[in-house]
């Protein structure tokens, strides 16, 4: 990972169920491995939510949960704050771990280093926008002139400027869902946990707030998890994508290596009809290079394919492939694209 590690989840367990660690402890025996101990758990009456999953996330990076209902995304995410105590595994925020925490020292963790927004909206309804942006504030202490003139930054920042003294039933969906950003902005955190934040919102509106988000991410360069189930969203928006199923997660990628190298029939029908031409990328795709690639007519590795395809209409020798430094770093062809915009078995790998 190219930046330094901010949030890191290591072998994480969340079981539901009488005396949870213990039978965790149970069910994993010595060499029996993770589908053996799921299975000694449900044996038991246990419901396991969520079962050793380890990932990390980057400082600045958007880094995206999916999967079905039920698959252990929003447990997952709510385990990282601790509003779900997990059965077993290690959190830590910056090198802090995060279950060795007090309560006292998880309460300011919480408000001063982590924002969090979730599918319902949360807003006070006797509270007016500027009061409820401020809210966070008002419960840190802050002076009522500092933290109403941190709310009216957030709340222009949203786009709802002129609106703080309305009242949440006097907006629309998407104003609501503004709102609980900007409240979760207010207390500057490092990381930002967002649970289906949109899944709620007709799909203009949604489609808008996508925009939106991608545009506030571009100032803040806040770290970021993002649960979502809906896949074209986090193509949309992800640096990075973790799937998961039954509590798992069974592939972490980029957008273009979930499309092009999916590690199972399950991630492979995950990517389906996805837009591939949209999504997989000249770098994703290159070859090395060879002397046949004209240099002159170089193109950017963030390229996409639907980009790429009218450059190497009628076109036989390959296109070099650019880094980010202008130093080329492979190159493509017509038959490379073509290979990679259809569907691909899921044992191939390019």
């Amino acid at each position: 990972m190219e930046n330094p590690v901010t949030l890191s989840c290591r072998g994480l367990w969340k079981i539901y169920g009488p005396q949870e660690g213990e039978a965790l402890r149970r069910a994993t025996q010595p060499g029996s491995g993770i589908a053996a101990a799921i299975d000694r758990l449900r044996q038991s009456g246990h419901v396991p939510a969520v079962c050793d999953v380890s990932f990390e996330v980057g400082r600045g990076e958007i880094f995206v949960i999916m999967g079905l209902s039920g698959s252990g995304k929003s447990t997952v995410v709510r385990c990282l704050s601790r509003l779900v105590e997990p059965t077993a595994g290690e959190i830590l925020v910056d090198g802090q771990v995060l279950l060795q925490l007090t309560e006292r020292q998880l309460i300011e963790l919480r408000r001063h280093k982590m924002g969090m927004v979730f599918q319902n909206f949360g807003l006070l309804p006797h509270l007016t926008v500027l009061e409820n942006v401020a809210y966070p504030l008002r419960v840190q202490g802050q002076p009522r002139h500092d933290r109403n003139r941190r709310a009216l930054e957030m709340i222009e920042l949203v786009g709802l400027g002129g609106r703080e003294a309305s009242f949440p039933r006097e907006l629309s969906g998407g104003m609501q869902q503004r709102v609980g950003i900007a409240r979760s902005l207010a207390v500057k955190p490092d990381i930002w946990f967002l649970d289906e934040p949109f899944s709620a919102l007709d799909p203009l509106i949604r489609r808008q707030m996508q925009d939106e988000f991608l545009k506030l991410q571009g100032v803040l360069k806040k770290t970021i998890v993002f649960i979502t189930h809906d896949f074209l969203e986090a193509l949309r928006l992800a640096d990075r994508v973790a799937i998961m199923r039954e509590g798992r997660i069974v592939q972490v990628g980029t957008a273009a290596e979930l499309v092009l190298q999916p590690i199972d029939d399950y991630v492979a029908e995950f990517t389906r009809d996805v837009p591939r031409e949209k999504v997989v990328t000249a770098g994703s795709i290159a070859e090395p290079a060879t002397p046949e690639a004209d240099g002159n007519e170089a193109v950017a590795a963030g390229a996409t394919l639907d980009s790429l395809l009218p450059r190497l209409a009628g076109r036989k020798a390959p296109l070099p492939v650019v880094g980010p430094e202008g130093r080329v770093i492979g190159q493509v062809t017509a038959d490379r694209v073509l290979a990679a915009l259809a569907p691909k078995d899921p044992a191939r790998q390019w």
